[in-house]
């Protein structure tokens, strides 16, 4: 197995803060993920994603970014109930297909926040409208089959139109129509996705979702399986300090900044592992 792979897992607003914290803070030490062979963007991570391969601001003026307030983005809700009623429908299904049918059913079903102004939200994140040249993936899932897909600049979807879908959180945004489908949260099959770096041979994962459930594999269990099949694999989550940066409401925008302040703090602690991870 050969090449580096980036997996940049959902998480909210305070997972694009605290990702790009810890990218932010690991250039700082020397090492730069940002020159991975292919990024693998869920969710948030697909719009660190698309921002980090775009070429247009280095992890230094990303982070800059994160702390300066951005009048456009509106709260929405995270808290308790909607996570326990999608660990609900996690417990009830077969595997993660099944559960994204439900997760389809409950987008579809759902009064949400308007799609437009959604999509118009994430086109003034984005810092390009162009797939990269560096390879990008961005997960999501079809509303109706619950299948994954992996978004591309082969498949035919706009890249503003792939990383809204990918960020499309069931029950809170609506779906989005893609080729005559519709399609929700990448995270909704799983929180990273670290699965699809299959075949590369060095993998570094940040994963503000640290937690599966239910059919659902978390990141540690996705980065154990590439382990097993001969790859090197980092798999990062917030510790205790990020994790209470971020608050009750991952979707909360005010929390951005403490996040990305707290990831570049930890960023430190990990290091001498990524570098082993990520250099020959």
């Amino acid at each position: 197995m050969t090449g580096t792979a980036l997996v940049l897992g959902g998480g909210g607003y305070t997972g694009i803060g605290w990702e790009i914290g810890m990218l932010a803070g690991l250039v700082e030490a020397g090492v730069d993920l940002g020159t991975a062979d292919v990024v693998i963007g869920t969710s948030a991570g697909s719009i660190v994603g698309a921002q980090l391969t775009s070429g247009r601001l280095t992890p230094e003026e990303l982070f800059a970014r994160q702390l300066v307030p951005d009048t456009g983005e509106t709260a929405a809700r995270m808290g308790a109930r909607e996570l326990a009623r999608f660990a609900y429908l996690a417990l009830r299904s077969r595997d993660a297909v099944d559960f994204g049918v439900r997760m389809g059913r409950l987008a579809m079903t759902a009064r949400a926040a308007s799609g437009p102004g959604r999509r118009d939200a994430i086109a003034r994140r984005l810092v390009c409208h162009d797939w990269p040249a560096r390879r990008l993936m961005i997960t999501a899932v079809d509303a109706v089959t619950g299948r994954r897909t992996a978004f591309d600049d082969t498949s035919g979807a706009g890249l503003v139109d792939a990383v809204s879908a990918s960020c499309a959180v069931p029950g809170v945004w609506p779906p989005v129509s893609i080729g005559g489908q519709r399609w929700i949260d990448g995270g909704v099959h799983s929180s990273a996705n670290a699965d699809l770096a299959a075949g590369y041979g060095r993998v570094v994962v940040l994963a503000p979702v640290a937690a599966g459930g239910g059919p659902l594999a978390s990141a540690r269990s996705q980065g154990a399986a590439l382990t097993r099949r001969g790859a090197r694999v980092s798999v990062i989550v917030p510790d205790r300090a990020a994790r209470a940066a971020f608050g009750r409401n991952v979707l909360d925008p005010a929390k951005r900044a403490a996040a990305a302040l707290a990831g570049r703090r930890q960023a430190a602690a990990h290091v001498k592992e990524v570098r082993a991870v990520w250099e020959e």
